[in-house]
C-alpha cells in the first residue's frame, strides 16, 4: 500500500498522527505500508515549522520495522520565504497572491512545495507495484496526486478526509475559494474507489456531494502504545491544573472561559490553580487578553509550545482536569487523547448564550442535524462533566477544588474507552482495504 501523507512526525500536528498509526499497525494486519511525506523538522516549535526548509535536497528513505517512509525534499516558495525572513506583518498582499497562484496551479501542474510528493510517488510506482493508494487530506492536492497516479498505473485509490474540503468550517474561506474547491473536489474524488472520514457529520456532508460512493467512518482515536508508556504517571497533587491542547477557533468561547475562572478567583481568592495551554495557535492573543481583561489570572495562565506527541501526553498525564470546547455537531480529535489519558474532561459549554452567539457568527455547517457526538461520548464513557453555562461551571469548580483538597487528585471513573484505540481503527481499516 502506498500512503500519501503530508503531515507526519516529527512534525507536531494532530493530522500527522493518523497516517503515523497506519504505518505502525498495518503490518500486524497483513498490509505492507509505504509512506510518502515531506522532510519535517521542529525548528521553531510553532506554526512556522510548516514552511521551514527541509533537511536535505535528496529523497530520504527510512526502512523501519513497521514499513518504509520516503521523505521528500521541501523548499518553501517565495511567499513562505518572505514570511520566514520578514515576519507576518510585511508583504501580506504579495504573499497572499503568490500563495493563491500555487494553491490553484498545483491542481493543473506539478508545481509548488507539495509537488515533490507526487514526483516521489510517481518514481516509486515506476519500479514497484502496489495494490492501493491511500491519500489523506488536507492538503487536498494529495487527492489530485492520488487520482492521477491511480489512472496512470491502474491502481485504485482511497480518499481519506480528516477535515472537509469545499465544505470546510473555516470562516476565512471566501465564496470564490469554496467554488474552486467544490469544482476540484467533485472532479477528483469521484475517481476514488472508497471514501473514508473521521466523523458522522463529515460523512453526512460528503454524502451530499457523493451520493453514489461508499463512505465509511474511521475515528482518529488515541494511541494505546503511548498511553501504556505513561499509565503510571501520577497527577499533580500540590496545585490543581486545568489543561487545554490544540487549536482555539473563532467560535470557541475562550473569553467566557477565562472570565469564568476569573470570577471564581474573585469568589475564592484563597484557591491555587493553573490554566495550561499546550501548543495553541494564538498564544500572543490569549496572553494579551489575560493582561488586559483578567489581571487576576496573570500568574495562573501558562502557555507551553508545541511538543512531540509522546512528551505532550506525559505532561498532560500530570494534569488534573482536561478542558474541551464544544464542537457541537462534530467530534474533533483531542477528545480521544483525553479519553486515553483517563483524566476528567470539562466540556464547555452546552447552553451558554455567549458561546451560542459565537457559534452563529463563526461556526460553519451546511446541513441540519441534531447529533452531539462529544456529549454522547462523555456520557457513554462517564469521562467528564458537560458544563451548561457560566453559573454551572462555578459549581463544578467548587466541587473539583473540594475533591482536590480532600484527595490530592481528581478521579476519572471512565468506562469503555478502549473502543477508541487507534489500533482498533487501523484493524477495521485494514479489513475494509482487503475486502475491496
Amino acid at each position: 500500500m502506498l500512503i500519501l501523507a503530508y503531515d507526519f512526525p516529527p512534525y507536531v500536528s494532530v493530522g500527522g498522527l493518523r497516517p503515523f498509526n497506519w504505518l505502525r499497525h498495518f503490518k500486524e494486519f497483513d498490509i505492507e505500508p509505504v509512506v510518502i511525506t515531506r522532510q519535517w523538522g521542529n525548528t521553531f516549535g510553532n506554526h512556522l515549522d510548516y514552511i521551514a526548509e527541509g533537511s536535505s535536497n535528496q529523497l530520504i528513505t527510512e526502512l523501519t520495522e513497521f514499513g518504509t517512509v520516503l521523505r521528500t525534499p521541501y523548499h518553501p516558495n517565495l511567499s513562505n520565504r518572505l514570511l520566514l525572513k520578514y515576519g507576518e506583518k510585511r508583504f501580506k498582499f504579495l504573499r497572499k497572491a503568490i500563495t493563491g497562484f500555487y494553491e490553484l496551479g498545483q491542481f493543473f501542474f506539478p508545481i509548488g512545495p507539495k509537488a515533490q510528493l507526487y514526483k516521489a510517488a510517481n518514481a516509486y510506482l515506476k519500479n514497484h507495484q502496489v495494490d492501493v493508494i491511500l491519500a489523506t487530506g488536507d492538503p487536498f492536492v494529495l487527492f489530485s496526486y492520488a487520482s492521477k497516479l491511480s489512472k496512470r498505473y491502474s491502481t485504485p485509490w482511497i480518499a481519506d478526509y480528516r477535515d472537509p474540503w469545499s465544505q470546510s468550517f473555516s470562516a476565512k474561506k471566501g465564496l470564490v475559494q469554496r467554488k474552486f474547491d467544490l469544482f476540484f473536489e467533485k472532479r477528483i474524488v469521484k475517481t476514488a474507489i472508497q471514501i473514508n472520514t473521521v466523523d458522522q457529520l463529515f460523512k453526512l456532508k460528503l454524502a451530499l456531494l457523493f451520493p453514489q460512493q461508499r463512505i465509511e467512518i474511521f475515528p482518529n482515536g488515541y494511541d494505546a502504545m503511548e498511553m501504556e508508556k505513561i499509565k503510571n504517571v501520577e497527577q499533580e497533587n500540590t496545585c490543581l491544573t486545568f489543561s487545554f491542547i490544540g487549536t482555539i477557533y473563532l467560535w470557541h468561547p475562550i473569553r467566557q472561559l477565562l472570565s469564568d475562572f476569573s470570577n471564581f478567583t474573585q469568589l475564592h481568592p484563597e484557591t491555587e490553580f493553573r490554566l495550561k495551554f499546550y501548543g495553541i495557535n494564538n498564544a500572543e492573543e490569549i496572553m494579551e487578553l489575560v493582561h488586559s481583561s483578567f489581571h487576576d489570572l496573570k500568574e495562573k495562565v501558562t502557555i507551553i509550545s508545541k511538543l512531540p506527541n509522546g512528551e505532550l501526553l506525559e505532561q498532560l498525564a500530570k494534569d488534573n482536569v482536561l478542558l474541551l470546547f464544544n464542537y457541537y455537531q462534530f467530534t474533533g480529535t483531542k477528545i480521544y487523547d483525553y479519553l486515553g489519558l483517563k483524566r476528567k474532561i470539562l466540556l464547555c459549554y452546552e447552553n451558554s448564550e455567549e458561546a451560542e452567539q459565537l457559534k452563529q457568527q463563526f461556526y460553519f455547517h451546511s446541513i441540519e442535524t441534531q447529533i452531539t457526538p462529544q456529549l454522547d461520548i462523555i456520557n457513554q464513557t462517564n469521562s467528564g462533566v458537560v458544563v451548561r453555562d457560566s453559573e454551572h461551571i462555578l459549581e463544578v469548580l467548587e466541587d473539583l477544588f473540594t475533591e482536590f483538597q480532600t484527595n490530592g487528585q481528581i478521579a476519572c471513573n471512565s468506562v469503555g474507552v478502549e473502543t477508541y484505540s487507534r489500533k482498533i481503527q487501523v484493524e477495521k481499516l485494514a479489513e475494509l482495504i482487503k475486502s475491496l
